[in-house]
């Protein structure tokens, strides 16, 4: 289905003022930005317009209830500068499914895709040209009903704002194993991408980067012994020449970056099998030399190599090299700035012809 979307378009763009070789992380936004209003049942009033505040109530229901939901996602360019999208179907699925959890309304898929499509086209000159960098895309949804009470909301809004990236970890990290705090428990929230999750992990990640960590390896929340994730990523790990990687048991985030890994290593040949994974057998293949590699993966970070974990007392060493880990990332990359084949059809053209 096609939908008409309405486009309000900045008189000056900000996009000259860029230094695409030193983007500050977070902090720069492009022009423009999709929204569309869910009143009444239904989806309605799609829109691109300028960047800019977006007037809420403060009785608006997710600051209270937080009924907040959002995807990352990045759009690069292929060799002939045109503006392509990775699997946006599937960060539309994710969302739903993230929606259906938190008692939220279903967001049309095709509106998700075609919103995307409309908004990157209009952006395309924001995408930075340097390797490694994108421009990194953040649909959400949040609760803006005006209502103090325990209840599902009844409007909501729906936007996709647009800002470029540059690399995000330059060299290999360090992880935290988590035994006080926890990310996910079963039943709850884990494989949702619920706002409300993030928060919870602050604390604990500004407490692992005191220690002189980058991130924290969540554990389980029964026995703190079953690794899940990491803070922003998705985690394997290579022992013996097999990879492995914590399975999808409701705590964990269905990774769209992960899913793509697994088929990318079975392609080259490799064995992954997705199951419980414990810390202590980590911890066992590190101590007998056959902890080969490991590395976490996501749409910001792309894929992080782990150079240790530590935990109460003593350290996890991993490795110096990722070989394989880097292998995956070049040829991810490759598929997605148009560099190398797409034979599993991930790569998605905006649908507008470039000005």
């Amino acid at each position: 289905m096609s939908y008409n979307i309405n486009i309000t378009t900045v008189e000056h763009s900000k996009v000259d003022a860029l230094d695409f070789d030193n983007i500050p992380l977070g902090t720069t936004f492009t022009d423009h930005m999709f929204i569309c209003d869910y009143e009444n049942g239904e989806w309605i009033n799609p829109r691109i317009v300028p960047m800019g505040m977006i007037p809420t109530h403060p009785a608006a229901m997710a600051l209270h209830y937080g009924q907040a939901i959002f995807e990352g996602m990045k759009a690069y360019k292929n060799p002939d500068g045109e503006p392509m999208l990775f699997r946006p179907e599937q960060n539309a699925k994710r969302l739903n499914k993230s929606a259906d959890r938190m008692g939220m309304p279903n967001f049309p898929e095709d509106l998700f895709v075609q919103g995307l499509k409309e908004l990157v086209s209009l952006e395309h000159n924001w995408i930075p040209p340097k390797g490694g960098s994108a421009l990194y895309l953040r649909p959400f949804m949040y609760a803006d009903e005006p209502f103090i009470g325990m209840r599902a909301a009844i409007r909501y809004k729906f936007i996709i704002m647009a800002s470029p990236a540059g690399p995000f970890f330059s060299k290999r990290i360090k992880l935290w194993a988590e035994k006080q705090f926890i990310r996910a428990a079963h039943g709850g929230t884990g494989e949702a991408k619920a706002a409300g999750n993030y928060a919870a992990a602050i604390r604990p990640t500004e407490l692992a980067k005191a220690k002189g960590y980058d991130q924290v390896l969540w554990l389980d929340a029964a026995e703190h012994k079953y690794i899940q994730e990491v803070g922003t990523m998705n985690i394997f790990f290579k022992i013996s020449g097999e990879f492995i990687t914590p399975k999808l048991d409701g705590s964990v985030l269905d990774g769209i970056t992960r899913k793509s890994i697994i088929h990318l290593l079975r392609d080259k040949g490799y064995k992954v099998t997705e199951r419980l994974v414990k810390l202590s057998e980590i911890k066992e293949a590190s101590e007998k030399g056959n902890l080969e590699e490991a590395f976490g993966a996501g749409t910001a970070v792309g894929i992080a190599y782990i150079q240790e974990i530590g935990l109460e007392g003593e350290i996890i060493h991993v490795s110096n090299e990722s070989p394989v880990g880097l292998d995956i990332n070049d040829t991810l990359n490759a598929i997605k700035t148009g560099q190398q084949e797409d034979k599993f059809g991930w790569m998605l053209k905006t649908r507008k012809e470039l000005a």
